[in-house]
Formats: C-alpha cells, structure tokens, sequence
C-alpha cells in the first residue's frame, strides 16, 4: 500500500483527541461541560498509551530482537513513538493552559479549588476530621527505601512520593509513597465556604495537610510531595496451555496486567530532583519512556464526575419514546408488526428494557439469545435475562470476555449469570465478538414467531445516553434466519464455522462483509465511468483500512461522489491530484459520542442503506464477528438518511479531515449555523409530537 495514500494510524487518533481539547477551549461550551472534555481528553490519553504506544514499543523490542538476528526490519516504530512523544507533550501544554483559563472562569463563578496550604480555620478543623474519619483507614503509606523491590503501582491509580526531613539537617530524609484511594472516597470534596463561594479540595491534598499527623512516628518537620502516576501495558497475554480453560487464562492475564511494563510516567514538573530520579531508576524507567511533566493534578479522567456546584445548571435534553411505542400496545406486538429504529441518546433506551422483560414474562416466549459487549454497572439488560431464565425461559448470552477493559466486569457478570442457569457462551479463539444482536421466539398457536434487533451500539443503558447510536428493531424472517445461524456458530464454532458465510441478509464479518462492501463501491464505480450519478455516504468511527481507502480512492478517481462523517482514526488522504471528486470527510465532536456506523450506496437511485457495529478497520473486518442490516422500510430509511444529511451539514461542531489533520472548523460564514446534533433532536422531536397527534385523531 503506498505511503502517501495513508496517513499513520496514532498520529491520526491523537489528531482526534485534540478535537476533544478543541471542545474544552471553546467559550461556546459550558464551563462544568469544558472540565468534562478534559476529563475524556485524559482518559483518551491514558487508554491511548494502554494499548496503541505498548503496542508500538513491543513491536520495537521485536524490530531489536530481529536485528540482533541481521533479519531486516524498518525502524517505524521508534519513528512514531518520536512524534508520538512530541504531539503528546505540545497536546499537554495546551491542556495545561486551558486548565488555567478554567480556573479563572471558575473564581469568577466563586467556584475556587483551594488546596492544603490556603485553608482557613474552619476548612482545616474540617479537613483533620475528615481525614480521620474517611481517609486514614484506606491509607497504607510505604517507606520505598527499605523495600527491596519498588511494589507494583496500580496503573489507573495516583499517588503521592513524599519527601521527609528535618529542618536542622539535610541528610536526614526519607522517600515514601501513598497510594491516594479516590475509589474509596472520591477525589473532590466541599469544604465549608463563605456566602456565594463553593470551595472545593482535592483529595490527595487532604492527605497533603495531614502529613505530619500520618508521619508523626518519625519526627519529621519537613514536608514535601509530588503527584505522580504510571500508565501500563494494557495487552493481555494468554498462554497456550492447553489444559487451562479460557476463563482462567483471562483471569489470569487480568491480574497480570496489573504488573505490565510502564508505557508512560506523568509527574508533577516541581517534583523534588532526588525523588524522580530514584523514581525512575527503581521503575526502570530511561529517556525513551514518555516521561513527562505536567502540573500539580494528574488523573484528570475523576473530573468528568466534577461537582455539580455552577450556578448556570444545564439540563440535558431528555430522551421520549418512540412514536411508535407510545400506544397501549406492548413493544414486543408493535415489533411483530412493523420495524422501528431507535436513534440514541435522542429516543429512550427503556424500549429495549421493555422488550426484554416482556420476553421474560410472556408465557409463549421459549427463548432468548443476545450478544454482550460492554455491560451497565447494574444492567438492566442482565436483570430482565436473569428474570427470564427464572421463568423457565432458554436464555443464551454471548459475552464478551475480551472487551478491552472490561474484562474483569464481565467476569463478574459470567459468574451471575450462570448461577442463575443461563448459558453463557465465551466467544471463539482470536475472534472478538462485537456483534450486536438479538433474538426472542416464542411459539402461538403452533406458529413460532421470531423478532429482536440488531443494534450499532453496546447494550448499555448508561452509555445510551450519550451514545450517538441506531437499533433496527424488526422480525424480518431473512434477518431472523440469519441471527439464528450466527448464534448457530457462536454456540458451536468448531463445527459450524460455515453458518456465518450462509447469512444471506446481514452483511458479517469476518465472512460477506468486506468483500459485499468492495461489490457495492464497485457498483459505484461502475456507475460514474458510464458517466451517471454515483455516490457514496459513509460514518463510521474510524477508518484504517488500507484495502478500502485504497477502493474509495478508485472510486474518487473514477469520479464518484465521497462524503464521510468519521469521529476518530481518520488515515485517509483526502486531497488527491488524481480523484476527479475530492473526498470530504468531517469529524462532529459534541455533547454526545458520534458512535454509530451507517453506509449509504447511491445504487442508480435504488439506494442500499445499512447500519453496521463494524468500523471501517482490519480489526473489525478480519479479527471480529461484526453484522450490518440493511434498512429496507422506506419511512426509516429517509428518517436515518435525514439525520445523515443533518450531519453533513453541521457547521458548527464539524471539523474538515484534512490531510495535514488541521482540524479547522467547517465555515459558517453565510450559512445558517447547523448544529447536528441540536438538530437532529429537533427533527426527531418534531416528527414525535406530529405522529403523537395523528394517533390519538
């Protein structure tokens, strides 16, 4: 694949999480909305490290390994991970400085942080008391020297490197680390405050002020400590021992993550020069490590969950119901009848919580299969299942043991469901299973009736909120037949493997997909050099990959219409010599996450219209079992090809996907300013309250 056609994977995502850092500097966003995108931004980074930077630095152990073996191999990797270090430490800079405009706005609101060293009387009676009565007891401080090895620092955890004198001597010092336990208690907490002031402490700076209480034993008068942070290798290694089940293997690897490499070390830049050096050596740490200085507060993925103390409070727009669901009529009678699609977080997710339990109560239902990726905290989609298996239902759930990080939730989730006679399948080997389907039957006057739905977006009613997402609910038989084969393979992937190249409706993966979107594009193809209208509508998450940037480049040149909504990983090159059409191509950064994936093929007219859980990358389309369905009802075809078009037209959270990753705004200069997702609201809102009023006429 040439070079030039591509632009580099990680590059291209920390290109995205600068969109993020765009949001936070935007006067435009609310103030407790500005501290959220900072908190995304630094968990962005922190994930990013996990598994893209740990990934590129064991590729460079194997590049050493290769040479040493005088086996030729590019140096690429070290490559990246120099620009990697370089945008990662102007990206933190300018966090740095949009924290700072932040405080500012923050006082003027009479919202102050205020740490250890400007309490007042009040504040430090009540910061003494509240240390011991909520900190102490999960507080276990270490004296690192005396330990012969550095203990493992848990890779999503801050702590404090304390610095320990007497005043009278400077060779009397000591070193030790206090894990802060956010978990236990929190991070922020409000302090008593003046009329119209909220003032706000962190909780490692309550540990700060009780310092010489923790060290007493010691007689030391001198304090001094330095927020640090270590990010891990997130990649889980699963040995090849035969006689391990899965399930150990990743139980295991959970608990082994906890000791991978560091990737990264974040430090507090006014940290004492003894202490970081001892740091870094007992971490065997060296220059090529992502050391990097960064102000006092560290971890700022805890301030997504920043106390609700503005004065201006923002209300979220609420979810409705559906047009369609919000008769008498059960949800399950409506979907036997007729296909609905659900637009998230604009429609209410309880459609779908409804389904399930009206599944597990109705005596005619023999049985309910789903895939689970990531899971709510207390899922509502696992209580229904459970209730279901409960009465005397046959519940399958496929669950996802391998979804990054949340492997040890669904753990968690496999041991209660089986406790509670469910059939938790655990995927096949070297497949992940991203799927998003459903299926219930249930047998009526010896009839066996079938419906669910195939969805873009996890079965999380938490997330479903602020996901951008689509869930095509139908009992289409041709869909149903192909849902069924799938949990055919998934139940039995060693002799069934052929079941998944049998769906004759959904477009799936690892099977039809890839090669039914290279026959669609091709259809355009062909269309634009017999010189009639040829276009092609794409969003999706990310875009990485090479075959088909290297297909919709063909189609470009060969005059075919582009137009692309891609949210992340964008490694297209849009502006082309060669291409009769440019590409274009904008990624909207808002309120809510741009999750879903949609691909629109003009067809001479005759429009294909799919949702699909696949991005557009090899992960998805090689290594993943993934599933598009084709939109066929027309009403819904033109209400998703709607909030296509709404998208397209965003001029205010829009950026231009550029192939210098500018990530300039599009222009509204002129234009009635269009933001999409305000509008699609709208739009969806409107057609609600129309549809509401010609039912009850």
């Amino acid at each position: 694949m040439p070079k030039k056609i591509l632009i580099q994977r990680d590059i291209s995502w920390l290109s995205f999480n600068a969109r993020v850092l765009q949001e936070a500097n935007d006067p435009e966003v609310p103030l407790k909305e500005r501290i959220r995108f900072l908190g995304i931004f630094s968990n962005n980074s922190d994930e990013f490290f996990r598994v893209r930077v740990a990934t590129l630095k064991r590729m460079l152990e194997f590049a050493e390994k290769r040479k040493k073996l005088n086996m030729h191999m590019e140096d690429a990797p070290q490559t990246i991970l120099d620009q990697i270090q370089t945008i990662v430490l102007q990206q933190q800079n300018e966090f740095n400085r949009i924290w700072d405009g932040i405080l500012k706005e923050l006082k003027k609101e009479g919202i102050l942080l205020v740490d250890e060293k400007h309490l007042n009387k009040e504040q430090q009676l009540f910061v003494k008391k509240y240390f011991d009565e909520e900190v102490r007891s999960n507080i276990i401080p270490l004296m690192i020297e005396s330990l012969p090895q550095l203990p493992y620092l848990r890779d999503k955890s801050i702590y404090l490197g304390v610095v320990m004198r007497k005043k009278n001597s400077a060779y009397q010092q000591k070193y030790s680390l206090i894990e802060v336990p956010v978990k236990a208690t929190g991070r922020f907490i409000q302090l008593p405050s003046r009329m119209n002031e909220k003032h706000i402490i962190l909780l490692e700076d309550v540990i700060r002020f009780n310092l010489p209480n923790i060290f007493s034993y010691f007689e030391y008068d001198y304090f001094d400590s330095y927020v640090f942070k270590v990010t891990k290798d997130a990649e889980i290694d699963l040995d090849n021992d035969v006689s391990t089940s899965f399930v150990e293997k990743m139980e295991k690897g959970v608990k082994n993550r906890r000791k991978g490499k560091p990737v990264r070390f974040v430090y507090d830049k006014e940290m004492d020069a003894g202490l970081l050096e001892y740091l870094i050596r007992r971490l065997s740490l060296n220059r090529k490590s992502n050391i990097i200085p960064g102000g006092r507060i560290h971890n700022f993925r805890h301030f997504m969950d920043f106390p609700d103390v503005f004065n201006t409070k923002k209300t979220r727009r609420a979810a409705f119901t559906h047009p369609d669901l919000q008769s008498s009529m059960r949800v399950t009678d409506v979907i036997i009848r007729k296909d609905v699609m659900l637009h998230f977080p604009y429609h209410s997710f309880n459609a779908i919580i409804d389904l399930l339990r009206e599944a597990a109560m109705d005596p005619d239902v023999s049985s309910i299969k789903i895939t689970a990726y990531r899971l709510a905290s207390n899922s509502k989609v696992i209580n229904a299942l459970i209730n279901a298996a409960r009465n005397g239902k046959e519940v399958v759930v496929m669950l996802e043991l391998k979804a990054r990080f949340d492997e040890e939730a669904n753990l968690e989730w496999k041991k209660i469901l089986e406790e509670e006679g469910v059939k938790v399948l655990l995927g096949v080997p070297k497949m992940k299973i991203h799927a998003k389907l459903c299926i219930i039957k249930k047998r009526k006057a010896n009839k066996t009736i079938q419906y669910g739905f195939v969805s873009t977006g996890n079965l999380n009613e938490k997330t479903a909120n602020v996901y951008g997402d689509h869930c095509l609910l139908t009992a289409n038989r041709n869909v149903m037949a192909d849902i069924n084969r799938i949990f055919r393979y998934l139940e039995n992937w060693k002799t069934h493997a052929p079941y998944l190249s049998m769906c004759k409706t959904l477009l799936v993966c690892p099977t039809t997909m890839r090669k039914q979107i290279g026959v669609l594009i091709d259809k355009e193809i062909k269309h634009a050099k017999a010189g009639k209208q040829a276009k092609i509508i794409l969003k999706v998450n990310s875009l990485s990959d090479a075959l088909l940037i290297q297909k919709l480049n063909t189609a470009a040149a060969a005059g075919v219409e582009i137009q692309m909504i891609v949210r992340g990983i964008f490694c297209a090159m849009t502006q082309n010599k060669k291409n009769k059409n440019h590409i274009t191509a904008v990624s909207i950064v808002d309120e809510y996450l741009e999750h879903a994936r949609v691909m629109i093929f003009h067809n001479m007219g005759k429009e294909k219209v799919y949702i699909s859980s696949a991005d557009w990358m090899v992960r998805n389309l090689n290594h993943r079992v993934e599933a598009a369905i084709p939109v066929m009802n027309p009403v819904i075809r033109d209400e998703l090809k709607e909030i296509i078009h709404i998208q397209l037209r965003d001029n205010v959270k829009a950026r231009i996907l550029d192939n210098d990753l500018s990530n300039n705004y599009v222009p509204s200069t002129g234009k009635k300013k269009v933001r999409s997702q305000i509008e699609t609201y709208h739009y969806l809102h409107k057609k609600n309250i129309v549809n509401s009023e010609v039912s009850r006429h």
